[in-house]
């Protein structure tokens, strides 16, 4: 039984010593290969739900590689200043200095078209199409927003507000309720409650409002007139000029002319017609 056992231990070492150095050896070979090579792959059942994001471009890249040593340099700095100074840096770079964030940015960029389309390899027909609504929602979304951003940067006027709007901003701060639901809620309580004499009150400053944007409004588009921004003015203001530009021009003034020559001379002609037929 001696041997055996002896034969047995001397197996079971020599396994041992042959998966240490076979885990030795696989170690050493991941250390030596490059990153892309190292990363696991991934299981398709643990991928994200959501599609894999954007690349930052190079820019972006060094502002994340700078912002704490320039925020450690300035501690006293604010988040925008520092973002300046960053900035100011950027473009101080020669293109070598830019090139290694931007060659990482375009890699990122390839690696990300690759995850995309596996990500939508994964999805159904339906996930598809609403992906793609989601998307265009987004879009108009942002359209609408840059727009509001433009036409406040232009000044175009506040929309009149309604009574409701009004004695709302006036007791938005002395409401009931923990949160802006529940003062909005009791502020709907307190108003339908108002007596009539009250709401009058309020309906009047409404209409002096609207007052307010009519003037505003007219002299904003007269503005935007004479600076050629015409896509922004509305419709009705536009169809109006168009109309009393018509007015105003000469051939529509030879037309009425005529029309006005061809009424008189019929109706001259119905005069004599009743005399003809007497004889």
């Amino acid at each position: 039984m001696a041997p055996f056992s002896f034969m047995t231990a001397t197996v079971s070492c020599l396994a041992k010593s042959f998966t240490f150095s076979c885990s030795s050896y696989l170690t050493r070979c991941t250390c030596v290969l490059p990153a892309p090579y190292t990363t696991a792959v991934k299981n398709l059942s643990s991928l994200p739900s959501g599609p894999p994001k954007r690349p930052l471009n190079g820019y972006m890249r060094y502002v994340l590689q700078q912002q704490p040593m320039v925020s450690k340099q300035f501690p006293d700095t604010k988040t925008v200043d520092i973002m300046r100074k960053i900035a100011q840096q950027w473009r101080m770079l020669s293109p070598e200095q830019k090139q290694p964030f931007e060659e990482a940015s375009l890699q990122a960029r390839e690696q990300f078209k690759v995850d995309l389309q596996h990500y939508r390899e994964q999805l159904t027909p339906a996930q598809l199409q609403q992906q793609s609504a989601e998307k265009r929602l987004k879009m108009a979304q942002r359209k609408a927003s840059r727009k509001k951003r433009e036409l406040t940067s232009l000044g175009k006027p506040k929309r009149p507000r309604s009574p409701f709007n009004i004695f709302m901003s006036e007791n938005f701060a002395e409401a009931r309720g923990s949160s802006t639901q529940g003062k909005m809620k009791s502020l709907l309580e307190d108003w339908k409650n108002l007596l009539g004499h009250q709401k009058q009150a309020y309906k009047q400053l409404a209409e002096d409002d609207k007052i307010r944007y009519k003037n505003e409004i007219k002299s904003w588009e007269e503005h935007m007139l004479e600076i050629g921004r015409e896509d922004l003015i509305r419709e009705q203001t536009l169809s109006t000029q168009k109309n009393a530009a018509l007015k105003r021009s000469p051939a529509m003034k030879k037309t009425k002319k005529a029309k006005t020559m061809v009424a008189k001379t019929t109706a001259k002609r119905n005069l004599k017609t009743p005399k003809k037929m007497n004889k």
